[in-house]
């Protein structure tokens, strides 16, 4: 089973890897993050590792077995008990629970590692998949999310108030 990791200067050459291997998965449901992602890929991952260390920012990676990364899930706006989350999984690990799994553990730690009370989310309509994630964690869907906020597509904003234990699956 994947493993949560708060994110380390060690994680860059499996987060690029990730990163490179599933940009045509993740560019078929959001915004491409472009070449000049990649190319200066070494100074935003020393950038947001600043952040992290300077607290306004937590990210994660989910680890699978073999050490390669397989999520990114990360906590952007740690202020005042909220934050707003993002994420993203790899195909070959998409569909499987994964990214409901990782988003409900990520919550717990939340507020046992952060203190934080409550997460936002923004996914589009498009994109069915984030919105089941978000739904099945435990998140409700509070207003419109603009194309400001999504990268140019439209979209709803979630909420979770990290006050209870997030929902656990149904078994039938």
């Amino acid at each position: 089973m994947p493993e949560l990791q708060r994110l380390q200067v060690g994680h860059a050459p499996a987060v690029l890897a990730f990163e490179l291997a599933n940009r045509a998965y993740f560019a078929a449901s959001i915004p491409d993050r472009g070449d000049e992602f990649f190319d200066q890929f070494t100074d935003r991952y020393t950038a947001l590792l600043a952040e992290q260390e300077a607290g306004v920012c937590a990210f994660y990676v989910l680890v699978a077995e073999d050490d390669s990364v397989v999520g990114r899930f990360n906590l952007y706006d740690l202020e005042d008990g909220t934050a707003r989350l993002g994420y993203r999984v790899a195909e070959r690990v998409a569909g499987r629970g994964v990214a409901t799994a990782a988003v409900r553990e990520l919550c717990r730690t939340a507020t046992a590692t952060h203190g934080l009370r409550e997460l936002r989310a923004a996914t589009s309509h498009e994109n069915a998949a984030s919105r089941s994630v978000l739904i099945k964690a435990g998140f409700v869907p509070v207003g419109p999310a603009t194309p400001a906020d999504l990268g140019g597509e439209s979209g709803t904003w979630y909420r979770h108030e990290l006050t209870g234990t997030p929902p656990q699956p149904r078994h039938r």
